[in-house]
This record gives C-alpha cells, structure tokens and sequence, in this order.
C-alpha cells in the first residue's frame, strides 16, 4: 500500500478517491458533524469522549445513522491499522471522522449517488496540524477579540461540533489582518463575556485558581474537560467555570488555550495587553507537564521537533490563521 486509506460507508479507498458528492447535505448546508483525535505514543487519547460527542452531536441534528459506538469504534481502529505502515516511527495518528446526512430527498434517484448518510473516518499525520505551533510554547498567543461574536446556543447550539463554521472564519479573517504575529481570535459571546477561541477553549489563572468560562455558550471540548476533571484535581488545583471579561484576563496572573492537537498553548497578551509575565506562567506549565507525564510524550519537545521537519517555504494558500494570498 503506497497511499493512505479512507473508510468510507463500510469499505476503503485511496485518500485521493476519498469523495463526497456534490449535492450533499454537508456541501449544501453546512449539514455535517464531525470529531477529530490524536494519539500519544501511537495510542488513541479519550477516543470514547470523542464519540460519545460526535453521537451526541448525530443525535441532536437527526442524522439517521445505523452504526453503533461500538462499531464505529472498531472501524476507526481498523483505519489507523492499516494506515499505520505509512506512518512515519515518530508520527502521531490524527483521525478525523466526518458524518454528513447525504443527499436531501430532492436529488435522491437522480443523480445516481448512494442514498443514506455518510460516514468517512481519515487518519493523517498530527504534524501537519503542529508543526508550526512549537515556538508558540516560547512566545505564547496574543488573544485578539475581533467585532464576530461567538454564536449563542439560542441561535445555534454550539455544543453540537459542526461543518457549519463561517463565523470561525470570518473571526480568523479579521484577526489575520491585525498587526504582530501569534494572533488568534478569542470570541466574546453576544452579552460581552469571553466565549472560546476558533477551534479551541479558553483559561485563566488568578491567585492560584483556574477559570474558565460557563459552558451554555461554547463548544465543549475534550482536553477542556481533561484539564477541569482530571489535570486540574490530580495537581490539587481548584477549577471554576464562571463568567470572564476582558478586564479578568487582562489582570490574571497567566491564561492558556487547550485544543486536541497541541493540548495546551499558553496566551500571554489579550489585544497586545501584556498577561501576567508575558510569558507561559507555572500552573499552565505544571499542567502541561503533568499531562505529559500522564501520556509518556514530552509534549512541547514532540511539536517543535515535528516542526524541524516542515518543509522549507511558504504554500500559496490559507491557513487557519492567515488569508493573504501568497505569490
């Protein structure tokens, strides 16, 4: 086999036969659900938080599915294994499993697609998504709270992790244009108090307790839940979820966003405003570190060495973080 494989409604094909079609419910509306993972050491973590989500997800948005967990759990190993050889020894599995509803009856037995929701379980190296991430452990992110509000679970429920994302885009897209590096967005909710970041979850630290913001108006993410049930209480830390406004992340002592791919990033300025030393501060680290202990990786080392391996040059497309077209 010389090309990852992609599971696809029960069977597998080349990664670049991976298709869906183009009257599907998910390019027409938005109208998928998905999770993404990561390994530590090759072994999937909190895989069962992830599918309890996405079923809860499938669940809340109708999607007729006829798999259980329990299968889908099985297929997404048997994905990572046979994509395994093509692996590099130090690459981490990042599985990304997708669920669209397939074609709305309007197009059903016209354009001779398969009827029935679709289900697509990928398996890519982690490296493409950290491999730029590592200096960032250095220089931590400048939070930018741009004019796009996070959208309330009155309008559309953010719990459910969705294909449905242009608010997160328009998001980058303005903090993409403000000046300095290491920007990322940091969305307030509709009544001023700090939402989530684009695909990630937002801490502070005052006076030795971790805070993070009520859940109502966020997506739930799994190292968020990781950090306030487990890390958090294993290092005897107490943990409040409560709301945040800007003026409290700019007096706390240290912040950090936590998100699947790279666990934990520390945020040392909010719109340039400097938080605590400007720098990854002790209880973000200790966390950190701990979590490292706990997997048996070396978190911060395992990035920026995936990063050495970057190729050279910049590609002339967008990134999440920057929309300039490149010559």
């Amino acid at each position: 086999m010389k090309e990852r494989q992609v599971f696809i409604n029960g069977r597998f094909v080349p990664e670049h036969e991976a298709k869906v079609s183009i009257y599907d419910s998910a390019l027409m509306f938005g109208d998928m659900v998905f999770e993404m993972t990561r390994s530590f050491n090759k072994e999937q973590f909190k895989l069962q938080d992830h599918l309890e989500r996405l079923y809860a997800s499938i669940k809340y948005v109708h999607i007729p599915i006829d798999m259980s967990m329990k299968e889908m759990e099985e297929h997404i190993y048997e994905t990572i294994d046979k994509n395994d050889p093509l692996f590099k020894k130090d690459d981490e599995h990042r599985v990304m499993i997708n669920v669209s509803r397939g074609l709305l009856s309007l197009y059903q037995d016209v354009v001779g697609v398969e009827k029935g929701p679709n289900l697509i379980i990928a398996d890519f190296p982690l490296r493409w998504t950290v491999a730029s991430m590592g200096p960032l452990y250095n220089s931590g992110i400048n939070a930018v709270i741009p004019s796009q509000r996070a959208i309330p679970a009155s309008l559309l429920e953010p719990k459910v992790k969705n294909r449905s994302r242009m608010h997160y885009l328009m998001a980058n897209i303005e903090v993409s244009n403000y000046a300095g590096e290491n920007n990322w967005a940091l969305l307030l909710d509709p009544d001023g108090f700090i939402a989530e970041g684009t695909g990630d979850n937002f801490f502070m630290v005052k006076d030795g307790k971790i805070i993070t913001p009520e859940p109502r108006n966020i997506l739930r993410g799994v190292s968020r839940k990781y950090v306030i049930e487990e890390l958090a209480p294993q290092l005897g830390l107490p943990c409040i979820e409560k709301n945040i406004e800007i003026y409290d992340v700019v007096t706390a002592d240290e912040a950090f966003f936590t998100g699947t791919p790279f666990c934990i990033l520390p945020v040392t300025s909010i719109n340039n405003m400097q938080i605590g030393s400007g720098k990854m501060g002790p209880v973000t680290k200790k966390l950190l570190d701990t979590w490292g202990q706990n997997v048996g990786v070396d978190i911060i080392t395992q990035i920026k060495k995936f990063g050495l391996s970057k190729k050279p040059g910049a590609m002339n497309a967008a990134s999440p973080y920057s929309f300039k077209q490149k010559k």
